[in-house]
């Protein structure tokens, strides 16, 4: 189902603790592109001193909080305005979210503080940060006698945060199926690696886990399924790989006991390394270090799927994370008309990759701010059930017929 209107209103006609995972990529309070909707805290009170200010936005209600923190205004309250803003729908986010259920949430990279900032006062735990890494953005400068004025946009990152748990994450996971990332499910695969054989006793391959092959002397294999995820994803692009450099990889058994320097005092702990997994098996094997996280690459062709009888329309831009990866104004950067004209569309295999990561078995997956459905898309690929919300009635109409194209025939209802 995919509702049109505004995340908060909807969310509001929503069952508390009815949804599993939240995996969203909400505006970053920046006015990309002049877009109203990456402005906002627009319902709130526009300033004198703010710089787009005009004597008319009083006569006309037009009473918002000023610009971007791209523009003129007073940052300090526009960003204010937009943590508190972000801090609004997260409640809501926390309200219909299963004790334990994770959200994941993109950010821009200038804006992320207030973003993880409001999901925090709303009351969800911050449990770590994803870095979306990208090879093709162009940076956004002024540049003059004097320098420039940006850099070259090359990551974002991404809000890991969870509501917190009812009892502890077994208890929690046994009653509600949340509470626990699926580690198995999102491990680093490893078929293209080159690596010396490791075997157990009389050369049959034991498990990583098997206490009695580490008692008969046996050497336990790296897990079958690949690498524990990394809290970095990469997209593959020959820019990204070139700035990984070769690496070996592990060399040596951990067993979970060595001791480990306290990094605060300086001291030492013999007491092991705390939450350390009971065991780490040496790989030996070598390559770019690329190899040790998550690559989703990004297709150009899945923007368009299902699209085929909508018309084409102005593109303009399009975000770091599309597929295009423009961020220039410039004419010679500008893109064509096309059906799916949103700005800002993840690829498909990198939401997937993030649904899998906190979403249990048929599970219901919420994405508050749907745009052109990218994280629907994702979650009926993966087999779990999806709700989405967008404002824009016509985003909306291209979501669903990017998600009926990944399972034809799917029934959503209406969009309403």
């Amino acid at each position: 189902m995919i509702h049109v209107g505004d995340c908060l209103e909807v969310m509001r006609g929503m069952a508390e603790n009815s949804v599993d995972a939240i995996v969203t990529d909400p505006p970053y309070g920046l006015e990309f592109m002049g877009k109203a909707w990456d402005a906002p805290w627009k319902g709130d009170i526009r300033q004198p001193d703010d710089a787009n200010f005009r004597a008319g936005d009083r006569k006309h209600g037009l009473v918002r909080h000023g610009m971007g923190s791209s523009y003129g205004g007073n940052t300090l309250r526009n960003m204010q305005a937009f943590q508190d803003w972000c801090e609004a729908w997260a409640r809501e986010c926390l309200r219909v979210l299963k004790p334990g259920g994770y959200m994941l949430a993109f950010s821009g990279s200038r804006t992320y503080h207030r973003t993880a900032a409001g999901i925090e006062n709303a009351g969800f735990e911050i449990r770590d940060q994803i870095m979306w890494l990208y090879g093709s953005g162009f940076p956004k400068s002024h540049n003059g006698p004097w320098g420039g004025t940006a850099l070259k946009p090359a990551h974002e990152p991404v809000v890991m945060a969870r509501k917190p748990l009812a009892g502890t994450v077994e208890a929690n996971w046994t009653a509600h199926g949340t509470g626990a990332l699926n580690i198995d499910a999102c491990r680093v695969p490893v078929d293209d690696e080159q690596r010396a054989p490791q075997t157990g006793k009389g050369g049959i391959p034991a498990r990583r886990d098997s206490q009695e092959a580490r008692a008969a002397g046996a050497v336990v294999q790296p897990h079958e399924l690949g690498r524990w995820p990394a809290n970095l994803i990469h997209d593959g692009s020959d820019e990204v790989l070139a700035a990984f450099p070769d690496a070996k990889g592990q060399q040596a058994r951990v067993t979970g006991a060595e001791p480990t320097a306290n990094g605060f005092s300086g001291a030492v702990s013999f007491s092991g390394l705390i939450g350390r997994i009971a065991s780490s098996e040496p790989r030996r094997d070598a390559g770019s270090a690329a190899r040790f996280f998550y690559c989703a690459k990004p297709s150009k062709a899945e923007r368009e799927e299902g699209l085929e009888a909508f018309a084409s329309a102005p593109a303009g831009m399009v975000s770091n994370t599309s597929g295009q990866h423009m961020t220039r104004r410039d004419e010679e950067y500008q893109v064509a008309p096309r059906a799916n004209h949103h700005p800002t569309v993840k690829p498909t295999d990198l939401m997937r990759y993030l649904c899998r990561l906190v979403t249990p078995a048929g599970g219901l997956v919420l994405d508050p701010f749907a745009g052109s459905g990218s994280t629907g898309r994702a979650a009926i690929a993966e087999g779990f059930r999806f709700v989405g919300i967008e404002l824009d009635s016509e985003y909306a109409a291209i979501a669903e017929a990017r998600c009926r194209a990944v399972q034809p025939g799917l029934s959503f209802g209406d969009v309403a």
